[in-house]
């Protein structure tokens, strides 16, 4: 096997040669990240400035807002480049760190649900004990070792694929550079790298997905012993936003990652990986924070204090 790659720079097919839709879609999805700048980071200040979001369910929020942030950064600003000017090609050294930081970023958050999924089962199901299980070192373990794991897992998907060479073409069918596009393009044997992908993207959702069913299986059992209506819907509430976003997460991942390159239909691919790189971090702030009336109301605080200081400045 090759130890070097010849490419020094890929082209980016992008998601459509159509010059009709360049301009519709750079304005769909140039809203689409403004709304996911806004909803995100505006999230993390609102949970900041007010003290009695300070609990372990919006110190998760917050970094998952972060997450979010960072992988659809990775991505989006490029698309929306390509779109405006037509530029379709990006330098060996750039796509490197764009893998790298897309696959760290939406690593971390395939933590950060499964310790939210412990964050609700711990609220629900040992509510007298909450307080003391779930501790501010607790949270912070629990958040460093999603960034850990989140970077480390990057680290090993980054060193095995761009080991390869790429002697074959430097045209990616994407419109960024992600794993199996990128297995396609090689000119060395990449049964390992397919095997390392699916091994180490397996082993993490796998991980995830058995924290998330066993935290909701007690969840589910909990609740269903509860003798209020009111206590089992508001359960139920929180239940089923976080459900429907790990639903969509995770099927996309599986839909992407867990298959052979031989299987992937690249097409297919891209109409997926828009929802995970663009959509999704544009949902997670309305899906998980945006329904609460605890947000709602920090939000409208913000808002009447900046309001206040405006009025004040002029």
């Amino acid at each position: 096997m090759e130890n070097s790659t010849e490419a020094t720079e890929f082209i980016l097919v992008g998601l459509t040669d159509d010059p009709k839709l360049q301009i519709p879609l750079f304005i769909i999805i140039s809203l689409i990240y403004l709304i996911t700048l806004g909803g995100n980071l505006g999230m993390i200040v609102v949970i900041l400035l007010d003290p009695r979001l300070h609990t372990p369910m919006y110190f998760f929020l917050t970094n998952l807002s972060l997450v979010d942030f960072g992988y659809s950064s990775a991505v989006t600003p490029k698309v929306m480049a390509g779109f405006l000017t037509g530029e379709k090609i990006i330098p060996y050294n750039a796509c490197v760190s764009q893998f790298f930081f897309f696959v760290a970023f939406i690593t971390v958050e395939n933590f950060l649900l499964a310790s939210m999924a412990y964050d609700r089962y711990a609220a629900v199901c040992k509510p007298l004990h909450y307080t003391t299980s779930m501790t501010t070192s607790v949270c912070a373990r629990l958040a460093i070792g999603s960034y850990v794991c989140g970077f480390l897992n990057a680290s090993i998907h980054t060193g095995d694929i761009f080991r390869l060479s790429f002697c074959r073409s430097n045209v990616v069918d994407h419109f960024f550079c992600d794993g199996p596009p990128l297995l396609a393009l090689s000119c060395s044997d990449n049964y390992i790298s397919e095997m390392v992908m699916l091994f180490v993207v397996g082993f993490n959702d796998l991980f995830s997905v058995l924290v998330i069913l066993i935290s909701y299986l007690f969840i589910s059992v909990t609740i269903l012993k509860m003798n209020s209506s009111e206590g089992r819907q508001k359960a139920f509430s929180t239940c089923a936003s976080h459900l429907t976003a790990v639903s969509i997460f995770y099927g996309t991942g599986i839909f992407m990652y867990l298959q052979p390159s031989s299987s992937h239909s690249m097409d297919t691919d891209k109409i997926a990986s828009v929802f995970y790189t663009m959509v999704i971090p544009m949902l997670n702030p309305l899906v998980y924070s945006l329904r609460n009336k605890e947000v709602k109301r920090a939000f409208k605080k913000a808002v009447g204090k900046a309001k206040s200081s405006i009025g004040v400045i002029f």
